[in-house]
């Protein structure tokens, strides 16, 4: 495989070389998890009791890298916010208050534009974790919490160029995250209120975002006949009827497979008590839509449509599987 320099590219070396990265990460990240120790402990303490934000910041690839702890933190509900350290000299260090707590990344632990960060955080006693590689480090020394990076070896050989230190540190950031997610009970309903745009925020938004409601739900009592049900079901288009009893409660239900199965000469006139399926699945207004979506398709069932009820199971929306589809949910 010719490059465009005129050298020669061997497929065998490229993949071998591509293992060898990952392997050498995979050994990092290994050699990390054995050295936890009671400071990611504390970290996570720490962090979790803020009454304001944890201050991220590193430099060329760890600012990167603190960059997108700060973005994880945030997006599961602790507040994060990344601050460039040479920024910072200029001005930003009015962002941290006595509030906040500082997280900041260096590989050796000897970034020069860190100084005046750590400075600020000795001097007005705000918490600062260091997480780097240098055990002896000034960042190290200078540190309340030192969340110890081992020397693994980097995948680059020679260059020395950052790969697996900065894999320790991305993957040492969704620890915290993750830790804190379970120690403060953080849910998917929580992770919704920060994700609402995309394919993830339609997975996590909740059914009564998505339900019909109102005059739009096809319902008839369970003293009607299935001639007025036909009509209800033409007249509102979703391939079904509900049937509530005199209380308003969700009886049972009539869909288009129930008609093909009972499809017969006398169908109009029959009640509907005796075509609907009773006593139907159905879904609350506060569920993720994507639980509503494996309701629907769990197991060998095929259900298209799922009445939304309160808890006295009377009908408050209805639910029907296109609208998830065009949603984006799967």
């Amino acid at each position: 495989m010719p490059a465009e320099d005129g050298f020669v590219l061997d497929p065998g070396a490229i993949v071998s070389a591509m293992r060898r990265t990952l392997e050498l990460e995979m050994s990092g990240l290994s050699q990390l998890s054995a050295a936890l120790d009671t400071a990611s402990l504390q970290a996570v303490q720490l962090i979790a009791g803020l009454k304001g934000r944890l201050i991220c910041a590193g430099v060329g690839k760890s600012g990167h890298v603190a960059r997108k702890i700060a973005a994880t933190l945030a997006s599961t509900g602790a507040p994060a916010q990344y601050v460039h350290p040479s920024e910072a000299s200029h001005g930003d260090l009015g962002m941290i208050t006595t509030d906040d707590a500082v997280l900041a990344l260096s590989r050796s632990g000897e970034t020069r534009e860190l100084g005046d960060m750590v400075a600020y955080c000795r001097r007005f006693g705000v918490p600062l974790i260091a997480m780097t590689m240098g055990a002896q480090s000034t960042l190290a020394k200078g540190a309340d919490l030192l969340l110890l990076c081992p020397k693994a070896q980097e995948a680059c050989g020679e260059t020395r160029a950052p790969t697996t230190s900065t894999t320790m540190m991305m993957a040492f950031g969704d620890a915290l995250a993750v830790a804190l997610i379970e120690a403060r009970g953080f849910t998917a309903r929580d992770f919704a209120r920060y994700h609402p745009g995309g394919a993830l925020g339609s997975a996590l938004a909740r059914v009564d975002a998505l339900m019909h409601a109102g005059d739009a739900m096809p319902l008839v009592s369970d003293r009607a006949g299935m001639g007025e049900s036909l009509i209800v079901m033409s007249e509102k288009g979703f391939g079904c009827v509900g049937v509530i009893n005199a209380d308003g409660v969700l009886a049972g239900m009539v869909t288009d497979g129930d008609l093909r199965r009972k499809m017969g000469p006398g169908l109009t006139d029959e009640a509907v008590k005796a075509v609907m399926t009773a006593r139907p699945v159905t879904v609350s207004a506060d569920m993720l839509v994507s639980d509503a979506l494996r309701i629907m398709t769990a197991g060998r069932r095929k259900i298209t449509q799922l009445f939304v009820c309160d808890e006295q199971g009377c009908p408050v929306g209805l639910l029907h599987i296109h609208d998830l589809l065009r949603a984006g949910v799967s």
